[in-house]
């Protein structure tokens, strides 16, 4: 074939192509437009299928709380540090607040990992490697109440917690176990007194006795006093001993739990009277006696 051949043979060609394959229309991403030619439209079609696939697999989780339902209530002794848990998978952006409820009030307790509250006894305590944890220090009845740890989700995620707080009780009781108020004595007799302690679910704080303002626990200065305790159901029953009474031990004994708990007793240490005759008529045979001191002066 000549040249002159070749070339005319050349244009028809492209010719002839450029009728069976025209020249395909611009589109863009997420198009699903159709090609003619069933090898174009398969081809394109499939990919940008492909593409949506892959663009709605890339969704973030959303968070979840971890903690089990029956960890919502807890109880703490009043005096006590507790912690209030809250374990969060998935937290990714999110934030984590703490917040104590009043009714319909919402008071901030916690922002992140920032305090925000104005008592100091509160405090974001976190804890590796998702325990978003509220702690309050020296708990109080005034602390008992629902508490939230809320997440930043729309709406956001809450889990609420109940925290019930225990008053210990504290009473000087006498033999048979009821309260007492004064006890009598006769000179150089044995002092016993009995102070028992009950509602205290974790019973780990020393019982002290006083007299004056003075502890009795480890007192080696009279000589002659002991204190013995031991634990009970949910408490603990303590004996307070002081041999060879005399007047100078009269007076207010107290028997406390530490900072949390105190009971009272007027003891008289009696010289030549029946203290028997005296615990019958209670305080109010003192008092008339009292009545009486002061008539006859």
């Amino acid at each position: 074939m000549t040249p002159t051949s070749l070339l005319i043979f050349s244009s028809l060609l492209t010719r002839a192509l450029g009728v069976i394959a025209p020249q395909l229309p611009d589109f863009q991403t997420g198009d699903k437009k159709v090609i003619n030619g069933p090898f174009w439209h398969e081809i394109f079609t499939e990919i940008y299928e492909e593409e949506e696939d892959v663009s709605t697999s890339t969704l973030e989780p959303l968070p979840f709380f971890e903690d089990e339902p029956s960890t919502n209530n807890v109880t703490a002794q009043m005096g006590t540090h507790v912690h209030l848990h809250c374990r969060v998978h998935d937290l990714g952006e999110k934030t984590i607040s703490w917040v104590k409820r009043k009714g319909d009030d919402l008071h901030l307790l916690s922002f992140g990992r920032h305090t925000y509250s104005a008592d100091s006894r509160y405090a974001l305590a976190f804890e590796q490697p998702n325990d978003w944890r509220l702690l309050i220090q020296y708990v109080s009845e005034r602390d008992e109440g629902y508490y939230e740890c809320q997440i930043s989700t729309h709406p956001p995620l809450v889990r609420r917690i109940h925290l019930t707080v225990v008053v210990p009780k504290v009473e000087i009781v006498d033999e048979r176990g009821k309260p007492l108020q004064d006890k009598f004595y006769k000179e150089g007799s044995i002092i016993e007194l009995r102070c028992l302690v009950s509602e205290v679910p974790e019973p780990s704080r020393q019982v002290s006795w006083k007299h004056k303002g003075r502890l009795l626990n480890f007192d080696t200065k009279r000589g002659g006093v002991s204190v013995k305790s031991e634990a009970t159901g949910n408490g603990a029953l303590s004996r307070l001993y002081i041999a060879n009474a005399n007047r100078n031990d009269s007076g207010n004994y107290t028997c406390s739990l530490a900072d949390v708990a105190t009971s009272a007793v007027a003891v008289h240490v009696l010289r030549g009277e029946n203290p028997l005759a005296m615990q019958r008529g209670g305080a109010a045979t003192l008092h008339s006696t009292l009545i009486f001191c002061a008539y006859v002066s």
